[in-house]
């Protein structure tokens, strides 16, 4: 019978035995090579009461602690709620890391709002901004006249 992956759905080379680890969404217990993990970095507020907590705070730069936890789940559940992807034959031959997102700070601030959507149509339906525009009047008020 043909093999489906070069590493039998797990991470175990050279090992007998992994132990098991309890999957975030179902508890089963999955093997630590075989389950997916994902790291979660989460405020402990929720934006809502964000700014409520920082109206009420005393002191003016104070950062809220972050919760840090490490999820693993099953292969199952990982497919259910879309935190890996089924791959066709010729996908999965494919090992590279997927595409990581710059983050927003790092982006062009001239750039639209993509997340918005419609955002890229109403900056095309805009134009120029006010100021290029006259600015250029300008210009052509300043150049001479060659006609």
């Amino acid at each position: 019978m043909p093999k489906k992956r070069r590493n039998c759905g797990r991470n175990r080379k050279g090992r007998g035995h992994t132990r098991q680890v309890d999957c975030s969404h179902c508890m089963c217990k999955p093997a630590k090579d075989k389950a997916v993990h994902r790291f979660s970095i989460r405020n402990i507020v929720d934006s809502g009461a964000m700014n409520d907590l920082r109206a009420a705070c005393a002191y003016e730069s104070y950062t809220v602690p972050k919760l840090y936890a490490k999820n693993y789940y099953c292969i199952s559940c990982a497919v259910h709620s879309r935190i890996v992807r089924v791959r066709n034959n010729q996908a999965r031959r494919n090992r590279d890391p997927p595409v990581r997102f710059s983050r927003r700070r790092d982006a062009d601030p001239d750039a639209p709002n993509m997340r918005r959507p419609g955002a890229e149509r109403r900056a095309e339906k805009k134009g120029p901004a006010p100021a290029a525009a006259t600015e250029t009047a300008a210009a052509e008020a300043a150049a001479p006249a060659t006609e």
